[in-house]
């Protein structure tokens, strides 16, 4: 079945998936998040594939949530349409939380492939994957989102400073952190991602895939799906007080979310 929001290619051992909403920097509408869960499974089926890369069409990777596209907004089944707060939690959980902890665990290796924006849903997209290349214009910003990895990402006293201050973490500071495997030129960012996936497509499929799992399971074991689930709780307490409104009319959806546009003063101050 052809793809609409996204574009899948095989090459030898690696799959790459690139969302290909460009002229929205690749905002993650319900069709998006429906598109990319079916490629993950196509790529997690292909005995051949090995590696699976995951992209950002155009000058951005991701923008995060969609808050309102006109192709969103057209679709009755998207996650903005929902309206009653048990209907919009059960769809937050399905299509946010749950697809992005069976993209975690995925078992093939991942890579993300990051440059310019990598924001709140583009953050999640990209953590969840097993390792992350950055271009040196990337810029990330973590937030208490669905799938909330931050902590785990950053260490809690690093994820406190930078959550508290709503503020991008830049290519070289993410590197620092941890957060990032490689930063490379923005111009040598396919290339270099592509290399690496080659280089670990080399190696056997079930040692991959066993050092994949006993590293997750690793992380599980200090609390990390039960920590990620709860956060999703967390989220939406935060966010009740807008949908509240939003289902009585009171309120429409903003352009960028607060959080965002307090991190985007801050870099326009710093300039």
């Amino acid at each position: 079945m052809a793809y609409k929001t996204l574009l899948y290619e095989k090459n030898g051992r690696v799959a790459k998936i690139t969302l290909n909403r460009p002229q929205f920097r690749n905002a993650q509408s319900t069709a998006l998040l429906k598109e990319l869960d079916r490629a993950f499974a196509a790529a997690a089926d292909d005995p051949e594939v090995r590696v699976v890369i995951l992209a950002g069409a155009g000058e951005h990777f991701s923008s995060g949530h969609d808050l309102g596209t006109p192709d969103e907004k057209a679709d009755s089944s998207s996650y903005i349409n929902v309206r009653g707060l048990a209907n919009r939690h059960w769809k937050s959980w399905e299509i946010f939380l749950d697809n992005t902890l069976r993209w975690r665990d995925l078992p093939k290796a991942t890579i993300a492939q990051v440059q310019g924006y990598c924001i709140f849903g583009g953050y999640m997209f990209a953590s969840a994957m097993d390792l992350i290349v950055a271009a040196d214009d990337a810029m990330f910003l973590p937030s208490l989102t669905q799938y909330f990895s931050a902590p785990w990402d950053l260490g809690p006293r690093k994820a406190k400073e930078i959550l508290f201050q709503s503020r991008f973490i830049g290519a070289g500071e993410a590197e620092r952190l941890g957060l990032v495997n490689m930063v490379v030129p923005r111009a040598a960012l396919e290339r270099e991602t592509a290399a690496l996936a080659a280089r670990i497509a080399e190696s056997d499929e079930f040692q991959l895939r066993m050092a994949k799992f006993a590293v997750n399971q690793a992380q599980d074991a200090m609390g990390f799906r039960t920590a990620v689930r709860n956060a999703h709780s967390h989220h939406f307490l935060g966010r009740m007080p807008a949908y509240n409104k939003i289902d009585r009319g009171e309120e429409t959806r903003p352009k960028r979310l607060p959080g965002v546009e307090q991190a985007i003063r801050k870099m326009d101050r710093a300039k």
